[in-house]
């Protein structure tokens, strides 16, 4: 029997790859299940964007292919964001790449310039497109560990300098998930100024940039002088506007840097379907007539979050960006062992720290992605799980 390639082998496990099969069983079971894990939220995405998309894919030529170029609607409504947001200008046929959602994107410009043995510099707890991108194409993953301590900052002082020598791409997440940091400008200008330095590409993942509270405003890293240099930089619009499953995103950046991210792209797809680039586009520019108030349901449910799981024994951090809560375990607490058991013994589905890699253990990662009262009935519910093991009980 044919077997798969060897470099699969290296492939850590997906964290929510087997959840839908365990929810599902639990469900069976007649658990109620409340779900943190995913960042999927339950709210509606913007009715613009559904109206449109039943006006466009009743249109014969958007079910035509797309190609690389997709819609060119689409294009020009995330050069007019860029420039509304950020005061950005971004060429919307040179320098702009539709994605099939960020994930996407962020896996397969490993393929367009990691070679075999090159190093891509990794943040752990991190997203696992970026680990996973660079081992599909055979590169050298050197991870950084996020600690409290430097405010879960990659520590670029820390990094070898025969790994930066080596070093193709470096990940860059902030906002950032699983642990909900920013970043201040003065570390970006340090993070610019080491890629133009050594020559690598600054892979900036943004998809929070419109999730955040209490007046901070994310930057784009373009907002750095030298950044177009080394930088591409990648949106989403899966949470901001709770499209999670429609699948669209872009990246931006200098034509240059961009072109053979859209070479890759050209091999391996051919584009999103061009129905919902329609609706994503029109979503896009009714940014301010919809962001703010899904903000406002994302802070009461932050809030509530913050207050109930500290209410139940647990230490963690008001973020003022993302759908997330970092939350440490007490000392000797597994954090696969906490999770396994909350969701058996509880019904309550929560990401333990060390499946976002090694570097986690010790937290683990609440979304929130329900209402306020089922997530002050998870944190009870997690109260409890914490006091059976911290007393060395079972039920």
């Amino acid at each position: 029997m044919p077997r798969g390639a060897a470099r699969l082998l290296d492939l850590p496990e997906y964290p929510l790859g087997r959840l839908p099969e365990r929810k599902r069983q639990l469900i069976a079971r007649g658990a109620d299940v409340i779900d943190l894990g995913a960042g999927d939220a339950d709210l509606a995405p913007p009715r613009v964007a559904v109206e449109r998309l039943a006006e466009a894919a009743a249109l014969p030529a958007m079910s035509r292919y797309g190609f690389g170029l997709g819609l060119m609607e689409y294009r020009e409504a995330i050069s007019r964001f860029m420039q509304r947001r950020f005061c950005l200008a971004f060429d919307p046929l040179r320098e702009v790449v539709p994605l099939i959602g960020s994930k996407e994107g962020i896996s397969h410009v490993a393929l367009a310039y990691v070679e075999e043995g090159d190093v891509a510099i990794i943040p752990e707890p991190g997203y696992l497109a970026y680990v996973g991108g660079s081992l599909l194409a055979q590169g050298d993953p050197y991870r950084c560990v996020l600690k409290p301590e430097k405010q879960f900052l990659v520590d670029l002082d820390d990094i070898p300098d025969d790994v930066l020598g080596r070093a193709k791409i470096l990940y860059l997440n902030y906002p950032n998930n699983p642990t909900a940091a920013v970043a201040p400008m003065s570390y970006l200008e340090h993070v610019v100024a080491l890629c133009r330095e050594h020559d690598i590409l600054l892979v900036y993942d943004n998809a929070y940039s419109e999730m955040a509270y209490d007046g901070y405003r994310p930057p784009s890293i373009f907002e750095v002088e030298g950044a177009r240099d080394v930088a591409i930089e990648f949106h989403s619009m899966s949470k901001t506007y709770n499209m999670t499953g429609w699948r669209c995103g872009w990246a931006v950046g200098a034509s240059e840097l961009i072109a053979p991210l859209a070479k890759v792209k050209l091999f391996v797809d051919t584009g999103a379907f061009m129905a919902v680039q329609a609706a994503c586009a029109s979503a896009l520019d009714a940014s301010e007539s919809f962001v703010p108030g899904n903000l406002a349901v994302f802070r009461e449910r932050r809030d509530a979050a913050v207050a109930a799981f500290r209410d139940n024994g647990f230490a963690c951090e008001s973020p003022v960006a993302t759908m997330y809560l970092w939350i440490a375990l007490p000392d000797g607490v597994p954090g696969a062992e906490f999770a396994e058991l909350l969701m058996e013994e509880e019904g309550v589905i929560v990401l333990p720290g060390s499946s976002f890699g090694a570097g986690g253990e010790g937290f683990f990662r609440v979304s929130f992605v329900t209402s306020p009262e089922r997530i002050r009935e998870a944190a009870a519910r997690a109260g409890r799980v914490l006091a059976r093991m911290t007393a060395g009980a079972r039920p």
